[in-house]
């Protein structure tokens, strides 16, 4: 992405202190962006008034979310603090976004199961994680060996939104798939260590230091690696990463359209559906809060509005007229 030497720069910082290549992506998106907003000219020959100039921008003519909004001025909190050591400090005269989040679109148990059936392999059985375990799509790919737990029926969730840890159910009928995923996995890092350049699947860095062995051994592996060995950006390791997250959305897409499912349907939604349906089921909102992640539980709220019928759940007269065959007069 970038096209400048000072957005070069930006990258190269990110990447040695080992921002995650999500992060890197988003960030300078909202950095050249804003740059770009002002003529192009050099960040630090902006006021902070500039930012908040630029963030009203956002929510008045863009009509960004809130959650857009608030990606945007970190990337911008980050380019003044931490890059270029100019601490922002008080930039909160802005326009606050107001648009509010759809509500979430949800499948139903027929349409899952369709969608299921139109996948096979692999494929497979990543979206019956992201509907089984009600997975975000980069906790499922940056799963690896270790955190599948087929004794206990659960999955460990490390780093999730906000470096949240958590562990989440595992459905027992997965469990087979997941061995032999597993040995694929094994046959992959048996194939890697015949290589003499390979440096062992990525670590954190905590854990490079005080297991620096780890990196090639099975339960680090990432449980869905890529097809091949790629350069880790930022240095001249060769190493096997996780398999591209933006390829799955595509997948589920194409199945849903074999499976003539109208509705729009992502990673996402089958994470929408497995909190929706474990409401149905009887699930307390604290178990599916606690299942998803959520830090607020207000998040985890918009889903008993899906649940509702109508108007809060309130019956049409006009269905107890034709049910009863009462006639107006």
């Amino acid at each position: 992405m970038p096209s400048s030497p000072f957005l070069d720069s930006v990258q190269k910082y990110m990447l040695v202190r080992r921002y995650s290549r999500r992060t890197v992506d988003s960030y300078l998106y909202w950095i050249k962006y804003f740059i770009v907003f002002h003529g192009k000219k050099h960040p630090t020959e902006l006021e902070p008034s500039a930012v908040e100039a630029f963030l009203t921008f956002l929510a008045l003519e863009r009509n960004v979310s809130a959650a857009t909004q608030a990606i945007a001025l970190n990337a911008l909190v980050f380019l003044y603090d931490k890059f270029l050591q100019q601490p922002l400090g008080d930039v909160s005269q802005f326009r606050r976004a107001s648009r509010q989040a759809k509500l979430p679109t949800v499948l139903t148990h027929d349409e899952v199961r369709r969608l299921l059936d139109a996948l096979a392999g692999v494929h497979k059985l990543m979206a019956a994680l992201l509907y089984g375990s009600g997975l975000r799509r980069i906790e499922l790919v940056r799963l690896r060996v270790k955190d599948v737990e087929p004794n206990l029926l659960q999955l460990q969730v490390w780093n999730g939104k906000c470096n949240k840890h958590r562990l989440t159910t595992l459905a027992p009928e997965l469990v087979p798939a997941l061995l032999t995923q597993k040995q694929r996995v094994a046959m992959l890092l048996e194939e890697d260590l015949a290589h003499p350049e390979f440096s062992g699947v990525w670590m954190p860095d905590a854990l490079a230091r005080k297991n620096p062995k780890a990196n090639k051994q099975l339960p680090w592996q990432y449980l869905f690696p890529a097809t091949r060995l790629s350069i880790e950006p930022g240095t001249s390791n060769l190493r096997r990463h996780h398999i591209d997250e933006t390829g799955i959305n595509k997948v589920l897409r194409q199945a849903a359209s074999a499976a003539r499912i109208e509705k729009p349907v992502g990673s996402h939604t089958l994470r929408h559906s497995f909190a929706t349906h474990l409401l149905q089921s009887g699930a307390d909102i604290r178990t599916v809060q606690q299942q998803l992640g959520h830090s607020d539980v207000k998040t985890t709220e918009i889903y008993t509005h899906v649940l509702k019928q109508g108007a809060h759940g309130v019956r049409s007269p006009l269905s107890t007229l034709l049910v009863t065959g009462t006639k107006t007069k």
